[in-house]
């Protein structure tokens, strides 16, 4: 599977052609967030197996929103069963990319405790929220090296997550071979990625204001706004379904 280099400022683009695609089913992404979301929280709150059922579905959720934003670039009509998709494409390979992400999460808080984390990691593991600030610095005191190792290593499992389903979906490669795409072209393309988060940043502070309101806007445009990235930097499909070639225009949506 082959991918390229993309400049910084093409980030302003995928927000731009994420939006439009926004803006075709706005009513519908608000209420497949909301649904999504809400179907998350009801698989995490499920007693001891909750979290890692959440964790294993997870891709299976995304992968089906992207199948969404597929169709509607197409000219088809967004629907709520969209967020069942990806139990209709390749569903184990989906679920095994969310076992692997589990795994690799395991084995980072593992590496973060042994290497002097092991305070942070029981904060990180209980899931409650730290409001004595004694307590936290004692807990992060000495755990620079876990920090920095905890920091990098979950950077990387995070790029290697970014794109995978959707090269699982689209182009129907193996989880191992979808993650590794997916990391190598996120780090080839690691400038328009950061400018891509700086550029969410502000969003996302306005939409916590209100109430946190502004998220069942800012969700999909982060969902439509990681699909135009993906067609921008893999060569996958077109609008029409036909293999794309280098010949392709540079600008994200272009041939939209």
């Amino acid at each position: 599977m082959e991918f390229r280099t993309v400049p910084a400022k093409h980030a302003w683009l995928w927000i731009k052609t994420g939006w439009a695609l926004f803006r075709k089913s706005p009513l519908l992404w608000v209420a497949l967030v909301m649904v999504g979301v809400a179907g998350t929280v009801a698989f995490a709150a499920i007693p001891a197996i909750g979290e890692l059922l959440a964790t294993l579905l997870f891709p299976l959720l995304l992968a089906g929103l992207m199948l969404g934003c597929r169709d509607l670039e197409r000219g088809e009509e967004l629907e709520l069963p969209y967020l069942l998709a990806g139990f209709r494409h390749h569903p184990q390979s989906l679920i095994t990319l969310g076992g692997v992400n589990l795994v690799g999460q395991m084995l980072i808080l593992g590496i973060m405790s042994a290497t002097g984390g092991a305070g942070l990691v029981d904060i990180l593991m209980s899931g409650t929220q730290v409001d004595d600030p004694e307590v936290f610095a004692q807990a992060t005191e000495g755990a620079g090296l876990a920090v920095t190792l905890g920091f990098s290593l979950f950077a990387l499992l995070l790029m290697a997550g970014q794109f995978a389903p959707m090269l699982v979906v689209f182009e129907s490669m193996r989880p191992i071979d979808a993650l590794k795409t997916s990391l190598f072209g996120c780090l080839r393309n690691w400038t328009a990625l950061l400018a891509f988060s700086l550029l969410m940043m502000p969003v996302a502070f306005i939409a916590s204001m209100p109430m946190m309101l502004g998220w069942l806007v800012v969700m999909p445009l982060m969902i439509t706004s990681s699909y135009v990235a993906y067609r921008d930097i893999f060569f996958a499909t077109d609008a029409t379904g036909a293999p794309a070639s280098e010949e392709r225009p540079t600008t994200p949506g272009s041939d939209m």
